[in-house]
C-alpha cells in the first residue's frame, strides 16, 4: 500500500500512522485537539471553517495574502513531494502555480474534522484530490495531499464524489 493512501486510510479509522522514517516532520499520532480550546466540537468546527476559507481564497481566488493569514510561517511542514517545507516556499509555488490562472468556486465535496485535523475531498476539472491539514490554534502547521485523475470509465458504477 502506497504511504498517501495508508495516511488516508489511517486518518479514516481513526488512527494517523507515525512517518516511516521516525520523526522529522513525521505525524506520531491521534491528536485530541491543538489544546488551543477545551471544546473539541467547538474546535473542529471553527478549523473546517479556516480551511474551508483559506481553500477558497487561495485556490479559488488566487490570494497569495492567503497563505500569510492562514499558515503558520515558522512551523508549516509540507509533504507534498513537490513543495519545501515553510510558507516561504509555499507561496513561491503557489505563484507558479497560478500564473495566468483566472479565479473560480472551489468544487469540495466533502470536508470532516478530527481533533486538529481537517481534510477535503475537492474536484479540480479532471483531478480528484484530499487535502489534509494539521492546525494548531487556528493556524494550519502541516499539509499532506493525494491527487488522483479521475479517469473516463470506471470498473464499477460508483462516482468518485
Amino acid at each position: 500500500m502506497h504511504l498517501s493512501a495508508l495516511v488516508i486510510f489511517s486518518v479514516l479509522i481513526g488512527f494517523v500512522v507515525a512517518h516511516p522514517g521516525g520523526g522529522g516532520g513525521g505525524y506520531g499520532g491521534r491528536q485530541s485537539g491543538s489544546g488551543c480550546s477545551g471544546d473539541r466540537n467547538g474546535e473542529e468546527e471553527r478549523n473546517k471553517r479556516i480551511v474551508l476559507r483559506f481553500y477558497q481564497e487561495l485556490f479559488g481566488d488566487k490570494d497569495l495574502t492567503a497563505i500569510d493569514r492562514y499558515i503558520s510561517a515558522a512551523e508549516y511542514i509540507q509533504h507534498n513531494p513537490t513543495v519545501a517545507d515553510g510558507s516561504v516556499a509555499f507561496k513561491t509555488a503557489a505563484t507558479t502555480w497560478f500564473q495566468g490562472a483566472s479565479k473560480v468556486k472551489v468544487d469540495i465535496r466533502r470536508v470532516a474534522a478530527d481533533g486538529d485535523l481537517v481534510w477535503v475531498h475537492v474536484k479540480d476539472g479532471n483531478q480528484a484530490i484530499v487535502d489534509i491539514f494539521r492546525l494548531s490554534c487556528g493556524k494550519i502547521v502541516e499539509h499532506w495531499d493525494v491527487i488522483q485523475n479521475i479517469p473516463s470509465s470506471a470498473a464499477n458504477t460508483h462516482p468518485m464524489f
